[in-house]
């Protein structure tokens, strides 16, 4: 079987993003299906605790045009392979729709928003997200969203297997965030005890979200989708007070004094 390739310089074929309820989207970006399943498994490999049959939404939106049926079956069995659970497509148009048919898989529209601050030809959402902040240097840890309310503070641990979501707003923890806890917000997210679980910050597209902990053991962090594990955190860094923040795409970790 032949494989077609967008004429786009990546050095990544798909750019992995994780979603408000912790659900990873895949953008597929280069149509190469063997690098594809060949980076899902390294990252699975990497960080077998929060990939391993993760449920992942494949967004086809990257491309020029879509995959026939058979490439994206052999993408989706491969992924599969990978240790990654695909479980819906990324709405697109109405071809991805009928591709959706023809893999027998559901479609989410909301994943989109965390790329195209408009898509019209998408049926609207139950609850509308607003548009994404434009990636740029953020200048102030203040989150940006349509309906801002107080923060929201949370005075005891957040323990292993709990989620806690500040929607549009900003969310304090004055305790600890255990180890398989995550914590999510639509603004920047402020840590005041050890973090241990996984921090998302800016969960609707804030690219100028921060987040800000006194000690730093994550297993992920992430701002408007853009992620690292802590494998691929340098070490120095680890126990530390730090600040996490965007600059052009690129998620910045720096040691606070």
């Amino acid at each position: 079987m032949s494989v077609t390739r967008a004429s786009m310089d990546y050095e990544q074929a798909g750019e992995l993003k994780i979603g408000q309820v912790g659900i990873a989207n895949l953008r597929i970006r280069t149509l190469d299906v063997d690098q594809l399943i060949r980076e899902m498994r390294e990252r699975v490999e990497r960080a077998p605790k929060l990939f391993g049959r993760a449920a992942v939404i494949v967004d086809f939106g990257g491309l020029t045009r879509l995959p026939d049926a058979d490439t994206a079956r052999a993408l989706i069995d491969g992924l599969r392979g990978a240790g990654v659970i695909p479980v819906a497509l990324a709405y697109g148009t109405r071809e991805t729709e009928t591709l959706s048919e023809q893999l027998g898989l559901p479609l989410l529209a909301k994943f989109r928003a965390q790329y195209e601050p408009v898509a019209t030809s998408a049926p609207a959402p139950s609850r509308a997200a607003p548009e994404p902040a434009p990636a740029k240097a953020p200048v102030a840890p203040v989150a940006k969203t349509a309906e801002t309310k107080p923060g929201l503070v949370q005075k005891t641990p957040v323990r292993s297997g709990q989620q806690l979501y500040a929607e549009n707003r900003d969310l304090t923890v004055l305790s600890t965030v255990g180890a398989g806890a995550e914590v999510i917000s639509d603004g920047s997210i402020h840590i005041y005890g050890p973090l241990r679980g996984r921090a998302l910050a800016g969960a609707r597209g804030n690219a100028d979200a921060r987040i800000f902990c006194r000690e730093f053991h994550a297993e992920l962090v992430a701002i408007a989708g853009h992620y690292k594990v802590m494998e691929e955190v340098p070490k120095e860094l680890r126990g530390k007070a730090v600040q996490i923040w965007l600059d052009q795409d690129q998620l910045k970790i720096v040691a606070q004094d």
